[in-house]
């Protein structure tokens, strides 16, 4: 299996399991078919338009404006009501998965939520927490 995350900054990289590439520049993004490809703000607003992004899924913020983004099925986060991902509560952290979501791994996730340790603005870390979701089946480094 093939999984990017564009632009992931480097202090969340302990979130992604070993096999998700690092991506720094858009045409990495654009060279493949990605199986899982995980963007965050500043890689929707960086990718070409129109950009010729391939993926099986496609993890995006939920207010990306891109709709040139195509992808098999397309899972966004934040703190919306609307995103498929997203925070239930920010006082004590809690991973929402509002509907049932395919894994990387075989399967499906049923909506479910995962209490995350207390961190500083612990929405920033969705998209990577959302990357080892839908690789691994669960948001947990091993």
């Amino acid at each position: 299996m093939d999984g990017g995350f564009f632009l992931c900054p480097d202090a969340w990289e302990f979130l992604l399991p070993a096999e998700i590439c690092h991506l720094r520049n858009a045409m990495a993004v654009c060279r493949k078919r990605w199986d899982l490809l995980t963007l965050t703000p500043m890689g929707c607003a960086l990718l070409p338009e129109p950009a010729a992004v391939t993926a099986g899924i496609l993890l995006l913020p939920g207010d990306c404006p891109r709709s040139d983004l195509r992808a098999g099925t397309v899972v966004t986060y934040g703190l919306s009501p609307r995103d498929s991902i997203t925070l239930s509560s920010l006082r004590e952290p809690v991973l929402c998965v509002q509907r049932t979501l395919p894994l990387l791994c075989g399967g499906v996730l049923e909506p479910q939520e995962f209490p995350l340790p207390m961190v500083e603005d612990v929405e920033r870390l969705l998209p990577g927490v959302g990357t080892r979701l839908l690789w691994t089946g669960s948001p947990y480094p091993l």
